[in-house]
């Protein structure tokens, strides 16, 4: 096995990136970067802290995250399983890399910056859902934005419905925690309750 473990092999493999790879990225948040802002309704947030990394969806109505400046986002969070993985590693290291995806775009949008997590009373009530208002919003400080090549998206046919995978020849949730929980929790039970359950907790 060759193992690539200098930066310089590296950089003699791929070579060296092109202009416009690099003149994409700003430290800020242009009109038309929050267009795909604005329309996206799922984002994948990647965080670290000393238990390791962490990677969470996160989605809501389209356009959840909100550019309160050029140089800030505000992010809901809803109710979930309460592990607050992402959460908890923003408490112990503000780092925070986010990628937003658009349906039916190959275009994506990244951004890095640092995050802090607020309950101001105020703000959780400007992003209600349902009558019910965000448990926390995460600030995020713009550091560096710009748009990714569709090479992923069409590589992947990630939006074409041709693709798509029949749900049912997947493992379920329930079938999962059966396994993981050594039949300690009823898994056909779970998967029976768990539209009604959700239904009531979405937001």
């Amino acid at each position: 096995m060759s193992i690539i473990s200098t930066i310089e092999q590296l950089e003699a493999l791929y070579g060296l990136p092109g202009e416009t790879s690099l003149v994409k990225e700003l430290d800020h948040v242009i009109p038309e970067y929050a267009a795909f802002i604005e329309a996206s309704p799922f984002v994948a947030l990647a965080t670290s802290g000393p238990e390791g990394l962490d990677c969470s969806p996160r989605g809501d109505l389209a356009g959840f995250v909100r550019l309160q400046d050029a140089k800030t986002l505000l992010m809901p969070d809803r109710r979930g399983n309460n592990r607050a993985d992402s959460l908890k590693n923003i408490i112990r290291d503000p780092r925070v890399g986010l990628l937003f995806l658009v349906p039916g775009s190959g275009t994506t949008l990244r951004v890095n910056g640092r995050a802090h997590i607020t309950t101001d009373p105020t703000l959780c009530a400007s992003f209600t859902v349902d009558g019910k208002p965000a448990r926390s919003v995460t600030v995020i400080d713009v550091e560096a934005v710009y748009f990714q090549c569709a090479r992923a998206i069409v590589r992947s046919e990630l939006w074409n419905p041709a693709r798509h995978v029949d749900p049912k020849s997947l493992p379920t949730p329930g079938r999962i925690l059966e396994i993981t929980s050594r039949k300690t929790i009823d898994g056909e039970a779970y998967d029976k309750e768990w539209p009604e359950r959700a239904k009531k907790s979405m937001w």
